[in-house]
């Protein structure tokens, strides 16, 4: 059973897994180009994506969605916010 969600918690999740790692993980094609981590973007089809690891954000240009990890799960694994959050809860996270 879901338990609620608090600010810190959507924080954490937003903020500390990071993007990179989360779509390798997610099995999400990737690739390396002209210093950034391009992935394939699971609205469009286009790799015309980078990820800022700053903001821990990843941008699709053509688009022009944006994704941090909760957005990504939804959209690669075809879950509610909800579900997309106990997704990643049950993840265990090690170094990237």
């Amino acid at each position: 059973m879901s338990r609620r969600i608090g600010e810190a918690e959507l924080r954490r999740l937003r903020n500390d897994i990071d993007i990179a790692q989360l779509t390798r993980r997610l099995g999400v094609p990737w690739k390396q180009r002209d210093g950034y981590f391009r992935f394939l973007c699971p609205i469009c089809g286009e790799f015309n994506t980078a990820t800022d690891p700053r903001t821990n954000l990843g941008r699709c240009f053509r688009c022009c969605e944006n994704f941090n990890p909760i957005d990504l799960v939804m959209r690669v694994e075809r879950l509610s916010f909800l579900q997309a959050v106990e997704f990643l809860r049950g993840i265990s996270w090690g170094p990237p």
